[in-house]
């Protein structure tokens, strides 16, 4: 078996997936021979091109939809489903085949993430396929391509890092790892996005990054893709004369992104149909959505002409031949992004909740409140103390502070292309700088936003190897596991749950520890639940500290899970004396172990991935 030549970086995004490599053999320290892969895919029934971005969608056609030759790739001669390319276009045109955003389905709690249910609103005679398995076959294009180009270097011998939203919670962050396990990768390790593209901005740098940047900074990631928006922060510490990174702090899991934007533009251009006299119904609205994404881009460019054409599929016999034509303005287009997604909002603002109805569809919990400048305000002011503990920090900002006061912004994310939004966002980020007195942040330049986070996962991949610079900063997040306190029944009154952390906020991969000697009561060999909870503010609970009481603001819970703990030996329904032993693997996700007073079992407990609903 040859000697591990790469470090594969992969950015398994909710809209595209990338690849990045790094050539061990030609890099030294921060030298670094890095490359982009230009991935193979079906750009039209029969033609494969090799492109650096694999489109996220996954089209199941319908058996005679395609002759077999036209699905053919260089590695396989036959296959039942399309990805990339030729599956973002077709899904256009006959959208109930289409499965996109599977990332976002991945980590939603409220489904069995491991049953074929996408495409969501397909038909039953559309077959379905699970967001495991979709992420799998996505990961297995990049491998199958991989092995295609570099024979001699097979994909299972080298490092890999696939990257995930840095609020993934421990169940997403297993379930990402399985979906690689499946395909193959032996080498695996996680990384948060935003700190994927903070390292590209290291690497791209070539070495300046430490005159760019100075001890008491803190370098603030907007992550806005397709799907999701991710926020984190960074401060610049130094170490024995060095300067060094620590990731402080990770925002919520925010279902808010380009796909919102393309939704909204598709509404806007369906209105002035609307007043036109034209009606379009639910199937050419989604469609319409797809068309609005590429009109979006082009006007949203430096150099953006006033228009752009947008053709809605003709649906029923009274349109044969007669597509619906209109088009977005610039105007349209800056107007509804700007004010309905990047608004000028107060520094305390926080974003909208609604009263829901009582029934609703089964679906991603989408953020309720499209305004992104309100969430980017909510975490600051949350998170106004994630600094406090750091040398060099405790005077860094005002006197009466009412927020984190960032002094330096990255951007990552095929949203924040823009000029014109990117512009925005530091507009309305230094209006609140001003009002408490504080010095603008200033924008970290050079990152390429679509490549960004793959290119950091390669890099990180080296680094791990001691090739360069390191971000620390173990768990986004201070886990917790619930404990149902013993009391007398009482008639329509639930026993009160305490919340036991676990793993401390920061806890490093690669590491576990032992709870203090408190002993729980485990129930085995009947269903049991398991409550986990989280959070991103309380930065000083410490192993085995046991919550009684906590406001919804510091403390959420992760999920429910049941799990059926085997008895050995034991009656079934015995509650065991155990105490606890936590760990965070090398990819980032949680496990726990209970270990009896007496006796050789040990239960392994840990967030279970199949989602209650």
């Amino acid at each position: 078996m040859s000697e591990t030549r790469f470090a594969i970086g992969i950015d398994l995004g909710t809209t595209h997936c990338a690849l990045s490599y790094v050539d061990l053999d030609a890099s030294d320290g921060e030298h670094v021979s890095q490359h982009v892969f230009d991935i193979p895919q079906l750009t039209a029934p029969g033609a494969v091109e090799e492109r650096p971005l694999l489109p996220s969608f996954y089209y199941l056609p319908h058996p005679d939809e395609f002759p077999a030759t036209d699905l053919s790739l260089p590695w396989t001669q036959t296959q039942d489903c399309i990805t990339g390319e030729l599956a973002r276009e077709r899904g256009a045109q006959t959208p109930i085949r289409l499965v996109a955003s599977a990332k976002s389905w991945l980590c939603h709690p409220g489904v069995d993430r491991r049953a074929p249910i996408l495409p969501a609103d397909a038909p039953e005679e559309v077959g379905r396929i699970s967001p495991l398995e979709v992420s799998k076959r996505y990961l297995e294009h990049l491998r199958d391509a991989w092995n295609t180009r570099f024979p001699e270097a097979p994909f299972v011998q080298q490092d890999i890092t696939v990257t995930i939203p840095a609020s993934f919670d421990p169940a997403a962050r297993d379930l990402t790892a399985e979906a690689a396990n499946a395909a193959a990768y032996d080498h695996l390790t996680l990384l948060e996005e935003p700190q994927a593209a903070l390292y590209s901005w290291i690497q791209g740098t070539g070495g300046d990054w430490r005159k760019q940047v100075e001890v008491g900074d803190v370098i603030l990631v907007i992550d806005i893709g397709g799907g999701t928006t991710d926020l984190s922060l960074i401060a610049v510490v130094e170490r024995e004369g060095n300067l060094e990174l620590h990731r402080v702090a990770v925002g919520d899991h925010i279902l808010l992104g380009g796909d919102n934007i393309d939704l909204a533009l598709a509404h806007v251009v369906a209105g002035k149909l609307s007043a036109q006299g034209t009606q379009l119904d639910p199937w050419q609205l989604r469609a319409l959505t797809y068309g609005c994404r590429a009109a979006k881009e082009l006007l949203l460019n430096d150099n953006a002409p006033d228009n752009a054409p947008i053709v809605v599929p003709s649906r029923g016999s009274r349109l044969i031949g007669g597509s619906i034509r209109t088009e977005l303005t610039r105007d349209e287009v800056v107007n509804t992004v700007l004010e309905g997604f990047f608004p000028h909002v107060e520094s305390a603002a926080k974003p909208a909740t609604r009263a829901r109805s009582g029934l609703t569809q089964l679906g991603l919990p989408y953020a309720q409140d499209a305004g992104i400048t309100r969430h980017l305000a909510a975490f600051l002011t949350r998170q106004s103390e994630a600094t406090s503990d750091l040398e060099g920090f405790s005077n860094a900002f005002p006197e009466g502070a009412t927020f984190l006061h960032p002094s330096a912004v990255l951007f990552n994310g095929g949203v924040l292309k823009s000029k014109t939004l990117g512009e925005r966002v530091m507009n309305v980020l230094n209006d609140w700088l001003s009002k408490e007195n504080a010095a603008s942040a200033r924008l970290l330049e050079g990152a390429d936003l679509d490549l960004a986070v793959a290119r950091g996962a390669a890099y990180y991949s080296y680094v791990r190897r001691g090739g360069g610079v390191r971000i620390r900063g173990g768990t986004a997040q201070a886990y917790y596991i619930g404990v149902e306190s013993a009391m007398p029944a009482v008639p329509g009154i639930a026993p009160p749950v305490q919340a036991l952390c676990v793993a401390p906020f920061g806890m490093e991969e690669g590491t576990d520890t032992a709870l203090p000697p408190q002993e729980f009561g485990l129930v085995v060999g009947e269903p049991v639940q398991f409550r986990f909870f989280g959070s991103s503010v309380r930065r000083h609970d410490e192993v085995g500290t046991l919550l009684e009481h906590w406001s919804a603001d510091e403390v959420q819970e992760l999920g429910e899970i049941e799990a059926t703990l085997p008895a050995e030996d034991r009656p079934i329904g015995e509650i065991v004396p155990v105490r606890l032993h936590a760990c965070v693997t090398e990819t980032g996700t949680l496990a726990i172990e209970a270990i009896p007073r007496s006796g050789n079992e040990h239960w392994k407990v840990e967030f279970d991935v199949r989602g209650q609903g």
